[in-house]
């Protein structure tokens, strides 16, 4: 199976919030409302320098996937 690279997520516990999971490493789910973001990896002190970069532009990655996806919805 091809996984997409992001996908968001919906939660009725969670009404307010808006997911999007980034499935390529570094894994995370960030909620765009509170830009929290929960990581699902495990990283090394040898990884924070990399992991600064690549986490910023993943989430600006994301940010702009809900904000295509969300056209796309109004669009329709």
């Amino acid at each position: 199976m091809t996984v997409p690279k992001y996908l968001i997520g919906d939660n009725s516990d969670f009404p307010d919030a808006i997911f999007v999971i980034h499935t390529e490493f570094p894994r995370f789910i960030i909620d765009l409302t509170k830009d929290e973001i929960e990581w699902l990896e495990e990283f090394d002190r040898q990884d924070e320098a990399e992991l600064a970069t690549e986490t910023e532009n993943a989430i600006q990655e994301a940010t702009a996937f809900y904000d295509s996806e969300i056209a796309k919805y109004e669009d329709s």
